[in-house]
């Protein structure tokens, strides 16, 4: 099976990307100009369902992602690589270290979702499991997840772009997945080098919740909040975020 992906740059440093639960490979925003081309080869996946591969079926499961990140590492011929996975991408970059540890040399969360399970209730759980039928749903969750200080051009150009660009039965199901599934006693303990960026306005994914979930999970973490943003860092601070992601991954 052909992997659809994106690359950039041509560099030594290899990275696979993953993007998180409502956008695509596409929706990385200016970061990606920021980006050192000489340095790194980024290659960005999206997933099944989603963008470039929004007709090809599947489970999708973190497993999944999972299976075809390393699927796709083959094809390009990367023996080893670093991974950066943002919200649910980071959780299926913690499967692909499950599955294949000595393959990644550095891994960056990306306002993560933690291995362990992450329990939607009450009104949360009615907001994200409706958003795979209701772009209303999509557009409060950019809203919060921002810290409601988004203007109303760019949340509605994202949910526009989230809806255009995922199959709402490949929403509702990774959802259900990474929501409830924990495989954190995989990779508790492994001394990876591993750096968590959030931002101080996400109310979700917060500073408090990495130190209770990433930094006690990995010895060698750090974490960096990345001030004037939320949840969606390379687009409200792309030339800040690119800079510290890099410094972290030239390490």
């Amino acid at each position: 099976m052909t992997i659809r992906h994106r690359t950039i740059g041509t560099g030594a440093c290899k990275v696979l990307v993953l993007h998180d639960w409502l956008c695509t490979s596409a929706d990385w925003g200016q970061f990606l100009d920021h980006l050192d081309p000489e340095a790194f080869t980024y290659a960005l996946l999206d997933y099944r369902g989603y963008g470039e591969r929004r007709d090809v079926e599947g489970e999708f499961t973190v497993d999944e992602i999972a299976s075809d990140t390393l699927a796709l590492a083959d094809r390009l011929g990367w023996a080893e690589f670093a991974l950066v996975g943002h919200s649910m991408g980071a959780k299926a970059a913690q499967r692909v270290l499950a599955e294949a540890p000595g393959r990644v040399s550095r891994l960056a969360g990306v306002a993560p979702v933690p291995a362990s399970a992450y329990p939607l209730e009450g009104d949360a759980y009615d907001l994200f499991h409706g958003a795979a039928e209701h772009a209303a749903n999509r557009r409060a969750i950019l809203d919060l997840v921002t810290g409601n200080r988004a203007c109303a051009r760019w949340l509605d150009a994202m949910t526009a772009r989230s809806v255009a660009g995922s199959r709402p039965e490949a929403v509702a199901a990774y959802l259900a997945d990474w929501s409830t599934r924990d495989f954190s006693a995989e990779v508790a303990g492994s001394t990876l080098p591993v750096k968590v960026f959030v931002g101080e306005h996400d109310p979700a994914l917060s500073a408090e919740v990495m130190r209770g979930t990433w930094l006690a999970t990995y010895p060698n973490a750090e974490l960096e909040v990345l001030a004037n943003a939320g949840h969606y860092p390379m687009h409200e601070v792309p030339v800040a975020f690119a800079t510290a992601l890099e410094a972290f991954l030239r390490a």
